[in-house]
């Protein structure tokens, strides 16, 4: 089975010192073991790289060169499928917008989703279960 990745998941993976990573990096080798695999898109590629390189978000930020080759180590991965937002991903980010008025903070988290539901992934990864939970359709794997 396919779980799409939220960018709170791969911040976690990626930085050995987030408070989740141990958690984060169990729960990978725990799918991969059982022969699950990953949904990336970009805009979570770019999400990450703005959060790891943030100094007021990290304690020690990452260089951007060093974030970039980690965003594109898992767009690389044999384990990743790769999915990207297309015109009916656009038109169901308008719907779940006008329908579900999650507000501004979680627009980035709807055009995921519609990005997600397009490419028939419904498990997502995050801690941030409240993000997607009014869009219904997601099982939500979080690992906290």
């Amino acid at each position: 089975m396919t779980h799409g990745i939220d960018t709170d998941f791969l911040v976690a993976a990626e930085i050995s010192n987030h408070p989740f990573h141990p958690r984060a990096d169990a729960l990978i080798r725990s799918l991969l073991d059982a022969g699950h695999d990953f949904a990336l898109a970009p805009q979570t590629l770019a999400e990450f790289v703005h959060v790891v390189t943030d100094a007021r978000r990290m304690p020690q930020p990452l260089t951007m060169l060093d974030a970039i080759v980690r965003a594109e180590t898992w767009w690389e991965a044999e384990e990743v499928i790769r999915v990207f937002p297309n015109g009916r991903t656009v038109s169901d980010f308008f719907d779940w917008l006008r329908r579900h008025q999650p507000g501004r903070k979680r627009l980035l988290d709807t055009q995921l989703a519609a990005t997600f539901r397009n490419a028939g992934v419904d498990r997502i990864v995050t801690n941030n279960a409240r993000d997607y939970g009014a869009l219904g359709g997601f099982e939500i794997v979080s690992y906290n």
